[in-house]
C-alpha cells in the first residue's frame, strides 16, 4: 500500500491506451491484406481478442503471470484470481496532508494501472497469430483456440518474461531474474511466441484452397498502410510504456524505436528493389512492422548504431523471410512467420552483438566488449519461448481439429467467411453497381 507516482501514472494510463490502440490497427493491417470477402472475419479475429483475453486476464491470467513463481514454470493462479486485493484503500489523499492516498502498488504505479498495461500485451499477442490462418479457419474454432491459447501457452510464458522479483510477487519468472536474458518489451514473449503458435496453426490447418498458384493479393492497400500507421504510433506505448515509469528509460526507448523502424522500411524497400525492381507501398508498411518487432526485445539496451543495425538486419531479413513460405510449402498468409518469429529472433538475438554500456540496460555485447555471454542468455531464452509455442500450440490445435474442427468447409471457404460465418459483407457491390450505372445514365 502506498501513494502511487503522479507522472509515471499519467503515462502508463496513456501508454495502456496506446497499446490496445494496436490491437484495431493489426485489424486493418491485416484486412487489408486479404481478399474483400473475407476482411470482417480477418478484423473480427482481432477484436474478439480483446474480449476473450480481457476476461480471462482479470479471472485468472494476470495471476498466472505475475503471482509468485510456482516451480519455475508459472505464477501462483490463485493469488490475485479476480484480481482480489488489487482494489481497495485510500485513492486519493484527505485534506490532511498526513493522509496521503494509500493503494496497492506495482512499483510506483497503482496496480490496476500495471494490470491494465499488461493485459494490453496479451491481447495484441494473440491478435499476431490470426494473420497466419487468414481465409480458412472457423470463427467459432478461433476463440477456442484463443482461450486455450493463452492459457496454456501465454500467460506462463509471460510470467517467464515480465515477472521481475519484488513487482507484484515475492518470486517472478526465470528467464527475467535468474537467466536476466534482456527483453524489454516483448520480442520472446509477444513476436516469438505468436510466430512460433501461427507457423504451426497454419501447418496443422493446411494450405487455402488454390494456393500457392492462385493469387492472393490484397484487396485494400489503404487499410494496409493505415495499419501500419496506427501500430507504429500504439508501439511507443509498447516499448516506450515498458519503463513503466515517466523517465529517462522511456525516453531512451522511444527514441531507439523510431530510428530502427524507419530504417527497416529503407531497407525492406531496398531489397524489393533490387529484387523485384519495384519498392511497394505493402513492403513499406511490413518493413515498418518488421522494424518495430526486432527493437522490441532490444530497445533498451542499444544505442543509435545498435538501433540503425537492428532496423537494417531486420528489414532485410524479414523481406527476404517471407518468400520461404514458398519454398518450404506452408501456407503463412499474411506472413507472421517471416515477419515476427524472424524479426523476434532478430532482434533478440542482436542484443548479444550491439547492446552498449552507455544504454540503459548498461550490457556490454560482443561488439562492446562483452564476449558471447550475453549471446547465450539471448539464445536461450528464446529457444525456451520458441520450443514451449511449438510444443503447446501443436497440443491445442491438434485438440480441436480431432474435436469441433479447425477448419471451414470448401464451400464455405469459397463463399468467404465474411458470409459463412458472420452474415455480412465489408462491401455492398451490388448497391455500388447500381450507383456507377445510374450516375452514366445520369451524364
Amino acid at each position: 500500500m502506498g501513494a502511487p507516482d503522479a507522472g509515471d501514472t499519467a503515462w502508463m494510463l496513456a501508454s495502456s491506451a496506446l497499446v490496445l490502440l494496436m490491437t484495431p490497427g493489426l485489424a486493418f493491417f491485416y484486412g487489408g491484406m486479404v481478399r474483400a470477402k473475407n476482411v470482417l472475419n480477418m478484423i473480427m479475429m482481432s477484436v474478439s481478442a480483446m474480449g476473450v483475453v480481457t476476461v480471462l486476464w482479470v479471472l485468472y491470467g494476470f495471476s498466472m503471470a505475475f503471482g509468485n513463481d510456482k516451480g519455475n514454470l508459472v505464477g501462483d493462479p490463485g493469488q490475485y484470481f479476480g484480481l482480489k486485493t488489487l482494489f481497495g484503500g485510500s485513492y486519493l489523499a484527505a485534506t490532511d496532508p498526513a493522509s496521503p492516498a494509500a493503494i496497492p502498488l506495482a512499483g510506483t504505479l497503482p496496480a490496476t494501472v500495471f494490470v491494465a498495461f499488461q493485459l494490453m500485451f496479451a491481447i495484441i499477442t494473440v491478435a499476431l497469430i490470426s494473420g497466419a490462418v487468414a481465409d480458412r479457419l472457423k470463427f467459432t474454432s478461433w476463440l477456442v483456440f484463443s482461450a486455450l491459447w493463452i492459457t496454456i501457452v501465454y500467460f506462463p510464458i509471460a510470467h517467464w518474461v515480465f515477472a521481475f522479483d519484488g513487482i507484484t510477487g515475492e518470486h517472478g519468472g526465470w528467464i527475467a531474474n535468474r537467466l536476466k536474458a534482456i527483453d524489454f518489451a516483448g520480442g520472446t514473449a509477444v513476436h516469438i511466441n505468436a510466430g512460433a503458435a501461427g507457423l504451426v496453426l497454419a501447418l496443422v490447418l493446411g494450405k487455402r484452397a488454390g494456393w500457392p498458384k492462385t493469387a492472393f493479393r490484397p484487396h485494400n492497400l489503404p487499410f494496409v498502410m493505415l495499419g501500419a500507421a496506427l501500430l507504429w504510433f500504439g508501439w511507443y506505448g509498447f516499448n516506450a510504456g515498458s519503463a513503466t515509469a515517466s523517465n529517462g528509460i522511456a525516453g531512451a526507448t522511444f527514441l531507439t524505436t523510431t530510428i530502427a523502424t524507419g530504417t527497416a522500411m529503407l531497407a525492406w524497400l531496398l531489397v524489393e528493389q533490387f529484387r523485384d525492381g519495384k519498392p511497394t507501398s505493402l513492403g513499406a508498411a511490413s518493413g515498418i512492422v518488421a522494424g518495430l518487432v526486432a527493437i522490441t526485445p532490444s530497445c533498451s539496451s542499444v544505442n543509435v548504431v545498435g538501433a540503425l543495425a537492428i532496423g537494417a538486419a531486420a528489414g532485410a531479413l524479414c523481406a527476404l523471410a517471407v518468400g520461404l513460405k514458398f519454398k518450404l510449402g506452408f501456407d503463412d498468409s499474411l506472413d507472421v512467420v517471416g515477419v515476427h518469429l524472424v524479426g523476434g529472433i532478430v532482434g533478440t538475438l542482436m542484443v548479444g552483438l550491439v547492446a552498449a554500456p552507455e544504454a540503459p540496460a548498461a550490457v556490454k555485447g560482443l561488439f562492446y566488449g562483452g564476449g558471447l555471454e550475453q549471446l547465450k542468455l539471448q539464445a536461450v531464452g528464446a529457444g525456451a519461448v520458441l520450443l514451449w509455442s511449438l510444443i503447446g500450440t501443436a497440443i491445442i490445435a491438434y485438440a480441436i481439429k480431432f474435436t469441433i474442427g479447425l477448419r471451414a468447409s470448401e464451400e464455405d471457404e469459397s463463399m468467404g467467411l465474411d458470409e459463412s460465418d458472420h452474415a455480412e459483407t465489408a462491401y455492398d457491390f451490388a448497391s455500388l453497381g447500381a450507383s456507377s450505372v445510374l450516375g452514366r445514365k445520369e451524364a
